[in-house]
């Protein structure tokens, strides 16, 4: 059949498997040549395709969970959507999440993700104890930080190459309310969100969208959205108090067909980014709303990939150092600029301490850029990888679709990792597009 991820780029053949019991999936991974696992398909690129793909949403069930402790088990076709859906409601929500609800929990590990809270909570795989794995051999094994732990921390971030994961413990929070206190603030440009930026360490969550668009002193302009969990006290609206651990419902939209190739322009982009930024309040607001409004945005509207068109898009997502993050993020975005070539779609996170071997997140500033697929995008990508590397920073695996081998020299630990998925699975059973074309 064929398939893509989320960025419909590229599309592929593949035979895709999926399975409900381990028997099943045993005997899928010993026939297949090259086989990779896959979720909901919300990596933008090629992280999972490959000749075999095996869903795990047939295997999704929640196994138990403790009301004192707030750890659950459950199997890793679980997406966090449903843990959403049934916990909140208990006054528990996920540690840390990244902007869309519509991940499974294997593939929250495999990618290592991370949310607007990663400088004081880290990466998801933080709150993992524990998961079990099936290897390549078909054996299953249990791995924490404690116990076959070189094994727990190649697989988070490791994209799925070390094997299948099939069960995982991990640990909610515990909440007051389903809803956000959210402070909305309006910087000029660049300089000045890397200040608000700077002075938000306090704040368990911080997010910016950022023009990539404008040159000259508004050159970076934002908006940041900074936010704490809401408690009962903090309420207004007399139908929340009624129900805080309840979410409001909310009509979705759908984006029913792709948009035309030239409805992304220089010029429709231009003139979102100036309306976006407009609306923004001119000095800084606080206001209370719901966890989807906050966290998921784009996942009120359904489909909203298909707006790119019908060749795709990709994400290009990086982190620079701390130290360099002024010099480098001004550089980056004066080579978009110059190219016209900017998205609405521009994310910029201030990141914590380093998380585990091979995943994306160190202590620096991380920049999302959303790009549509079209002639001449990869030239200026190619531009932006030196830029990356020249400033000590990394690519982010769950975001690529065309990295070249030389960006693993972002990744310090990139050969101790390869050694790692040698010794799990040393006949490279577990492969993807994307392992093949950067060589792990």
């Amino acid at each position: 059949m064929k398939l893509s991820n989320w960025g419909n780029y590229p599309e592929v053949d593949v035979d895709f498997r999926s399975f409900v019991n381990e028997g099943k999936l045993s005997k899928i991974i010993s026939e297949a040549k090259e086989v990779i696992p896959r979720g909901l398909g919300r990596c933008y690129g090629d992280s999972s395709l490959s000749q075999t793909v095996v869903s795990s949403l047939r295997f999704n069930r929640m196994i138990s969970f403790d009301e004192e402790s707030g750890e659950l088990v459950c199997e890793s076709g679980v997406s966090l959507e449903d843990i959403l859906d049934v916990f909140v409601s208990r006054g528990w929500f996920l540690p840390t999440t990244p902007g869309t609800k519509f991940v499974t929990v294997g593939g929250a590990i495999a990618s290592n993700v991370h949310g607007k809270n990663h400088h004081l909570s880290g990466s998801f795989c933080h709150h993992v104890n524990w998961m079990e794995i099936m290897l390549a051999s078909g054996e299953v094994v249990r791995c924490s930080k404690d116990e076959n732990s070189e094994l727990f921390e190649a697989t988070a971030g490791g994209m799925g190459l070390t094997g299948y994961i099939l069960r995982v413990s991990m640990n909610l929070i515990r909440v007051e309310t389903a809803f956000i206190r959210q402070e909305m603030i309006k910087a000029k440009n660049l300089s000045e969100i890397m200040d608000v930026f700077e002075d938000s360490d306090d704040w368990t969550y911080s997010v910016a969208w950022i023009d990539c668009l404008m040159q000259g002193e508004n050159m970076g302009r934002s908006l940041m959205m900074r936010g704490e969990h809401a408690g009962e006290n903090e309420l207004v609206k007399i139908k929340h108090r009624r129900a805080p651990l309840i979410l409001p419902k909310k009509l979705k939209l759908n984006v029913p067909i792709n948009f035309p190739s030239f409805a992304l322009n220089p010029l429709t982009v231009k003139a979102f980014n100036a309306l976006y930024y407009m609306k923004g309040p001119k000095e800084s607001k606080v206001s209370i709303v719901d966890y989807d409004q906050f966290f998921y945005p784009l996942d009120g509207v359904l489909n909203w990939n298909r707006i790119y068109g019908k060749r795709g898009f990709t994400q290009y997502q990086f982190v620079l150092p701390k130290d360099a993050g002024r010099e480098g993020l001004g550089k980056v975005l004066s080579r978009i600029a110059e190219s016209g070539q900017g998205s609405f779609l521009a994310v910029l996170k201030l990141f914590g301490q380093q998380d585990d071997l091979f995943s994306f997140p160190k202590e620096g500033y991380t920049l999302a850029l959303d790009f549509p697929i079209k002639n001449g995008l990869f030239k200026l990508l190619d531009e932006l990888d030196d830029l990356v590397l020249d400033y000590g920073g990394r690519l982010y695996f769950a975001k690529d679709v065309r990295m070249e081998p030389k960006m693993l020299a972002g990744y310090p630990y990139a050969e101790r990792f390869k050694e790692l998925k040698h010794k799990y699975d040393p006949d490279n059973r577990f492969a993807s597009l994307q392992s093949k074309r950067v060589g792990i």
